[in-house]
C-alpha cells in the first residue's frame, strides 16, 4: 500500500438552495420521452453535443431522480466552466422522473441489465457519439454495465458508491427481513446514509426523507429497488501483467471512483477499485463526506471532474487550485518524493498536463482521501 497517499482539502459548505433544500430546479433544458427497447426513458437534455466530444451522461440512485441526485452538483459555479465545453444528458430511470405517473399491476420493470441496453437508443435519437458517464449507485452499475457491453460508446466514468457486486443471499435474507419491520423510504435512506450520518447531518438526511417519501412514486420506486436488488455481479477482471484488456473482463474507459469516507457504500467502492485497471483507476475517497458526495462536497467533486476531463483532453489546464495545492504540499512534506511520485502518479496528477504521453504514463491506481 506504499503507493497511496492522504490529501487533505477544506470545502466550501454544501450547496442547499433554500432552507429546506427541496429546489431541485433545471435551467435551460430540453425534455425528451424516448422509446427503446425496453420501454421509455424520460430524459433531460442541456446544450447540443459540441462536434466531436462526448457528452455527458448522468444516471441516478434508487429513491432519486436526475434533479435530486445531480443538481446541486450541476448547478454549482464551478461545473459552470466544466458544462460550458460539453451537452448534458441526464436519463432518469423508467417511473422515478417528477410526476411519474404509477405503472399498470402487469407492468414488468427492465432488469439493470435491460436499463443499461436502453442507453444506445438514447443516444441514438439525440445523435450522441460517445459519452462521459457520471452515476451514483444503482445508476453507476448501470453505466458500468454499458461501458461493458458497448465499450466504444464509454470515453470515461466517474462511478461514486458503486457496487459491482450482486446480491448475496444473506443479504437478500437481511433486505427481506428488513422489509417486514422497515418502510421503504427507511431501507432506501440506509442505502445512501450511514447511521452517523443519519442523526448527525439532520438538515440533509431529512431533506432526502422527504424527497423520497412525498416527490417519488412509491410503487415505481419500489420496482426500481427489486431490480438493483436482483442485479448480477458486473464480473470485472482486473488485467494481469501481460494480458491485453481484449482477454480479460474489464473496463477498457478512464475511471473515477469517488465515495464518502462515512457512506455505507465504502467497502463495496474499495472492491471495485480492486478489480479495475490501476492504469486507468483513481480512487477519490472523500472526508468528512456522506452517501451523497455530489451533493455535500459538490467544490470538491467539480474540481476532481475538471482534472478527469482535462486529462482526457477536453478542457485547457487552468491554475494550480485547492486540489494541486493540497497534493503539491502533501508530497513536498513527505521522503523520498520523486521516488513516491513515479509511483502515483495518475489521474488527478495526470489532469494538469493533458499530453497523450502523460495520461499513458499513470502507472497505479491511487486513493486520494480529500
Amino acid at each position: 500500500m506504499d503507493e497511496l497517499q492522504d490529501v487533505q482539502l477544506t470545502e466550501i459548505k454544501p450547496l442547499l438552495t433554500n432552507k429546506n433544500g427541496r429546489n431541485f430546479q433545471d435551467f435551460d433544458c430540453q425534455e425528451h420521452d424516448i422509446e427503446t427497447p425496453h420501454g421509455v426513458l424520460h430524459v433531460t437534455m442541456r446544450g447540443t453535443p459540441k462536434g466531436n466530444r462526448p457528452v455527458i451522461l448522468t444516471y441516478h440512485d434508487i429513491g432519486l431522480n436526475h434533479k435530486s441526485c445531480f443538481n446541486t452538483l450541476f448547478n454549482f459555479e464551478d461545473m459552470q466552466e466544466i458544462t460550458s465545453h460539453f451537452a448534458v444528458v441526464h436519463v432518469d430511470a423508467p417511473g422515478q422522473q417528477e410526476g411519474a405517473p404509477p405503472f399498470p399491476t402487469s407492468y414488468q420493470y427492465p432488469t439493470m441489465d435491460e436499463l443499461s441496453e436502453m442507453l444506445p437508443s438514447v443516444m441514438t435519437q439525440l445523435n450522441v457519439n460517445s459519452v462521459i458517464g457520471i452515476g451514483v449507485g444503482a445508476g453507476a452499475y448501470i453505466l458500468s454495465r454499458l461501458a461493458l457491453n458497448e465499450p466504444a460508446l464509454v470515453e470515461g466514468l466517474v462511478l461514486i458508491n458503486v457496487d459491482p457486486c450482486a446480491k448475496g443471499w444473506m443479504d437478500w435474507a437481511a433486505s427481506k427481513m428488513s422489509g417486514w419491520t422497515s418502510n421503504l423510504v427507511d431501507i432506501v435512506m440506509a442505502h445512501h446514509f450511514s447511521d452517523d450520518e443519519l442523526s448527525d447531518n439532520q438538515e440533509i438526511t431529512q431533506t432526502y426523507r422527504l424527497h423520497i417519501a412525498q416527490d417519488i412514486n412509491q410503487d415505481n420506486l419500489a420496482l426500481f429497488c427489486n431490480s438493483y436488488n436482483s442485479r448480477r455481479d458486473l464480473e470485472i477482471e482486473r488485467p494481469i501483467t501481460g494480458l491485453t484488456e481484449d482477454t480479460v473482463n474489464t473496463l477498457k474507459c478512464t475511471s473515477l471512483l469517488v465515495v464518502g469516507d462515512t457512506s455505507p457504500a465504502v467497502d463495496a467502492v474499495v472492491e471495485c477499485n480492486s478489480r479495475l485497471n490501476p492504469t486507468k483507476t483513481t480512487l477519490l475517497k472523500m472526508q468528512d463526506c456522506g452517501g451523497l458526495p455530489q451533493v455535500i462536497q459538490p467544490g470538491k467533486l467539480a474540481e476532481a471532474f475538471k482534472y478527469f476531463v482535462q486529462g482526457m483532453g477536453y478542457m485547457p489546464t487552468a491554475s494550480m487550485t485547492r486540489l494541486v495545492r493540497s497534493r503539491t504540499h502533501s508530497a513536498s512534506s513527505m521522503g523520498s518524493v520523486e521516488g513516491t511520485r513515479s509511483r502515483t502518479h495518475t489521474q488527478l496528477e495526470g489532469a494538469t498536463a493533458a499530453s497523450p504521453a502523460v495520461e499513458q504514463a499513470r502507472p497505479q491506481t491511487m486513493e486520494v482521501s480529500c
